[in-house]
């Protein structure tokens, strides 16, 4: 009740104080970054059993997601960074023309200055210090609003950083709306959301009016195609289709118990091969979360009643409650939910509609998996995950080449967000921009062109006056045409 209230003037102080600092040059310096980001691995490294414990407490997040998909990934973002970074920084090479012989010419990478990050519930030190490493490593001052949906997290975020980093160029501000709203009425040199499109909007919006540029890391309705050929070899029949379920229960279920921008949302599978699938499901996920899921430690809880209610929804509706072939426990007061499975669920049902993010998974059938592709594109939307599972070469490049997507997978499902190598971003309404690894430090970064040019070799053809002669000389050298230049050298002797 006592805590001072965070408006306009204090986000514009906050912002003030920051571009103070980063106008010294402080945050350019090589050294200063190094600082930051060994900083932020001592952190994670002394402060592991705290950010599990937070993450239990707000969606019940096993120990294993927390430690492996939060804090290793994490670890290894900075180390990528503190590994790379100095290569990161320096100016690359750029080619020249004739027209400006003799030059030089190169990129240099600055940073952009000051930076506003806004997170999001389902992986709160992830999706929070993700981006922060990649704005640090650039040479950037940085303002962080965890979301206020994960509270446990949100705090130990804040008493972290002050903790740990410099406080005069990076800064956390909690809280929920009313603070956010505040951040964004500011003018911020580069903003990186994540969350849902609702909100991107209205964060775009507010970046318009500073011509802010954003990146916006969003969601959708990631499909999962299944084969009914997945197999090359009867005898290994059972083994693949097992392999490739688990991987579609891996990439749901275990990650924050479908809560992910990149879990596969929806199935589409041949009607004669259907009925197999759900087996396999039904199967492995009794051995991953026993009979009852709801008793099993394995699985987060959804993250607050609004969430459950939506889900809940979802499956009530008429036309899809009885399509329900596995799963479908709740626990209101728990705010938990079982891997629940649908089979056959109408294209129009609400479940169709909107992104889950939950453990609800439709199975939708087709005559043929071809049909697959035409039914992804008829959704509208472009996922920011889609994922195939086949061992047949002409169908993974029909995939390749007709579905977009932020990111493709053959026969695996979310293990693209690991691949540093690979940028981490949506298309459409899925998102703009992208970063990880030196997508990353590119995403806050200005790539400034430079050109060095000595005294000699000053061409008087661009000069007054004007004439057809230097006309044709010079759109020969712009064309970078030897044959070009060497008539109009011709035409001129001869003129």
């Amino acid at each position: 009740e006592n805590k001072a209230v965070f408006d306009a003037e204090s986000a514009k102080e906050v912002v003030k104080e920051l571009r103070d600092s980063f106008v010294t040059g402080k945050t350019k310096s090589h050294r200063w970054r190094v600082t930051q980001l060994k900083a932020m691995l001592k952190m994670l490294d002394e402060n592991e059993p705290q950010i599990v414990a937070a993450l239990r407490d707000d969606l019940s997040k096993p120990e294993f997601e927390s430690s492996l998909y939060e804090i290793q990934m994490l670890k290894n973002s900075c180390r990528l960074a503190l590994k790379e970074m100095n290569h990161w920084m320096m100016p690359e090479k750029a080619k020249t023309s004739l027209t400006t012989f003799p030059s030089s010419a190169e990129i240099v990478s600055e940073p952009l200055g000051v930076v506003l990050v806004i997170s999001a519930w389902n992986y709160p030190f992830l999706l929070s210090f993700d981006p922060v490493v990649g704005a640090i490593s650039a040479g950037n001052a940085v303002v962080l609003k965890p979301s206020e949906m994960a509270p446990a997290s949100s705090s130990l975020i804040a008493k972290l950083v002050a903790d740990y980093l410099d406080s005069s160029c990076i800064k956390v501000v909690e809280g929920a709306v009313p603070e956010t709203s505040a951040l964004l009425e500011q003018k911020w040199d580069k903003i990186l959301y994540t969350g849902n499109g609702r909100v991107a909007r209205i964060v775009m919006a507010a970046a318009a009016k500073h011509l802010t540029p954003v990146v916006l890391e969003l969601g959708g309705k990631s499909p999962v195609i299944v084969d009914s050929d997945i197999n090359l070899k009867i005898l290994t029949y059972f083994c693949v289709l097992k392999v490739a379920t688990r991987r579609i229960i891996a990439g749901k279920w275990g990650c924050n118990n479908g809560q992910a921008c990149i879990a596969p949302d929806y199935i589409i599978t041949t009607k004669d091969y259907a009925t197999k699938l759900v087996d396999s499901f039904k199967c492995e996920l009794e051995r991953f979360y026993g009979k009852d899921p709801l008793e099993s430690k394995d699985l987060s809880r959804i993250v607050n009643s609004n969430h459950f209610d939506r889900l809940s929804k979802l499956m009530d509706e008429e036309k899809v409650s009885s399509k329900i072939v596995h799963g479908g426990q709740r626990n209101e007061k728990n705010l938990q939910i079982a891997p629940t499975i649908f089979l056959d669920v109408p294209v129009n049902s609400l479940i169709m509609k909107e992104e889950i993010f939950g453990p609800l998974l439709p199975i939708i059938t087709v005559d043929k998996v071809e049909q697959s592709f035409d039914l992804i594109h008829s959704s509208g939307g472009k996922p920011l995950a889609a994922y195939l599972f086949t061992n047949n070469k002409k169908l993974k490049r029909k995939f390749v080449e007709t579905v977009s997507a932020g990111g493709l997978v053959v026969n695996d499902t979310a293990v693209h967000l690991a691949i540093h190598s690979l940028p981490f971003g949506g298309v459409g309404e899925s998102g703009m921009g992208s970063y990880h690894g030196k997508f990353s430090f590119d995403a806050f970064s200005h790539k400034k062109a430079v050109l060095y040019r000595g005294f000699a070799g000053d061409a008087f053809l661009r000069y007054p006056p004007y004439t057809p002669g230097k006309l044709t000389l010079l759109q020969a050298l712009l064309s970078g045409s030897i044959v070009g230049i060497i008539r109009a050298l011709l035409g001129w002797f001869w003129a």
